[in-house]
């Protein structure tokens, strides 16, 4: 069993997690959270610690927020959103369970001390931002560092909130030149 209690959005992505993996899963029933779900996550960050694993969307970018702020601490998960897509469907529901596996390998805490290590140059030296390719390009980043996908100013605020290194940026960033 898992020993990090996932958080995620609704039922259809509870029974994904549990096709995926033996975890205590808390469902947020979308962006309502009520105080009990609120309190409910924090008991169990206390005790064994949160894993987020919210849908590659708007919504649920919103939901993470959200829980960060009122939670501390908890580790992040990102499913790339090809990889949560059906049918124009975007939601962990669709994952398959190797992607949901694989995206709670890469589950990443929020670092306290927010001291940036990367800057807007640095996206525009590795070409995430200001090239016709650099949508694709972060995407591709994002998967390979378990970040997931956002727009630049989002993705440049992930790869500093989430304790990526300049070594493993760097390395992650060959493989896909």
């Amino acid at each position: 069993m898992l020993k990090e209690v996932i958080v995620v959005e609704g039922r259809d992505d509870l029974y994904a997690v549990k096709r995926a993996v033996d975890a205590d899963v808390i469902v947020t029933d979308g962006f309502r959270l009520k105080r009990e779900t609120i309190d409910l996550i924090r008991m169990a960050q206390r005790k064994r610690g949160v894993i987020v694993l919210t849908d590659p969307d708007h919504a649920g970018e919103a939901i993470r927020r959200k829980i960060s702020s009122l939670v501390k601490g908890v580790k992040h998960a990102f499913i790339p959103r090809d990889e949560a897509t059906l049918h124009d469907d975007v939601g962990v529901e669709n994952a398959s369970p190797e992607s949901i596996v694989r995206a709670l390998e890469k589950a990443r805490v929020e670092r306290i001390d927010k001291e940036d290590v990367f800057t807007m140059e640095d996206m525009i030296n590795a070409k995430l931002v200001g090239n016709q390719k650099a949508s694709i390009r972060r995407a591709k980043l994002g998967a390979i560092l378990g970040i997931g996908y956002a727009n630049a100013g989002q993705f440049l605020k992930r790869l500093n909130t989430y304790n990526i290194s300049r070594e493993e940026f760097m390395k992650a960033l060959e493989s896909i030149q």
